[in-house]
């Protein structure tokens, strides 16, 4: 076995705090990723890992050890990547993070594209609303929807999502339509109770975000059942247009206020340092990026 597989369990288990979690990323038995890692030890004379049966932590020179040589193995491997990538085709298991409902309801008719295009490539879609750790999780690539926190990954913007009001014709033929925002306190609003201030919608009010308070006889923490409610002529929704594009083209719902949209939410890929010299990342951001280009969400 090369050097440097002796470097990637190395790194393996100082990002995962174990020998067993990196010998099952790296797809190697417990003993060999063992070998590397007292193979390196011996080489350079020092102890680099404090192990324990719990956990594996870098000792002060194994800190200082894995700060240098990551960047220079991430290359060495980026660099490999491509140049066997130039001669082939994407092949083997695209792991892609996304929102729970944007993955099956936006990225399948993507997904399904790219898998008949690229029959060699397997898809490992792992969906949550949860920020994802992409090195910890092993994912290629994320979708993020939302203003995004520094870090040192890439991105790459996809678009940009609407949020809109939306109510049953039923509804409106019993309440009316609001015209403006402030007439919203006159209606009956569908509440999510999760969201982070329930009971506030932001508009663009005279070119400026402005905050109006909503409130209704009916709430819940789930968007499905907000939706379901303003089917059932509850009240008005406030959602992306994503989510319920499928409701306005059946003529179930209406938007209304469009003139008073907020800001449209960006959309991000986000994937590591490297990882878009892959061909499998790089066919699958460009299929994603146009198709994603076409569509009004």
């Amino acid at each position: 076995m090369s050097r440097i597989d002796d470097f990637e369990a190395f790194i393996a288990i100082i990002e995962h705090g174990s020998l067993t979690t990196a010998a099952r990323r790296l797809n190697r038995s417990l003993q060999s990723v063992s070998r590397s890692l007292a193979a390196l030890e011996e080489s350079v004379g020092v102890e680099l890992v404090h192990r324990t049966t719990r956990r594996s932590t870098p000792s002060e020179v194994g800190a200082a050890f894995f700060n240098r040589i990551k960047p220079a193995v991430d290359e060495i491997n980026d660099a490999r990547l491509q140049a066997i990538n130039q001669r082939s085709e994407p092949s083997g298991v695209l792991r892609v993070g996304a929102p729970v409902l944007f993955g099956p309801n936006v990225l399948m008719p993507v997904i399904a594209e790219y898998m008949r295009t690229y029959p060699r490539v397997e898809v490992d879609l792992q969906l949550s609303d949860g920020f994802a750790d992409l090195g910890a999780e092993g994912l290629d690539l994320a979708i993020r929807i939302g203003d995004l926190p520094d870090s040192n990954l890439k991105a790459k913007r996809l678009g940009a999502l609407r949020r809109v009001v939306f109510g049953a014709p039923s509804y409106f033929a019993r309440c009316g339509r609001p015209t403006h925002p402030f007439e919203l306190n006159e209606h009956s609003c569908i509440i999510r109770t999760v969201n982070e201030r329930p009971g506030e919608w932001t508009f663009q009010i005279d070119g400026k975000p402005r905050t109006v308070k909503v409130a209704g006889a009916f709430r819940s923490n789930l968007m499905t059942s907000v939706y379901a409610a303003a089917v059932h002529g509850l009240g008005l929704g406030f959602s992306p247009l994503w989510q319920i594009r499928h409701l306005v083209d059946d003529g179930r719902v209406e938007l209304v206020l469009t003139e008073f949209e907020p800001a449209p939410v960006p959309i991000h890929a986000l994937w590591q340092e490297g990882r878009s010299s892959s061909a499998k990342v790089r066919a699958f951001l460009d299929l994603l990026a146009s198709r994603l280009e076409l569509k009004s969400l």
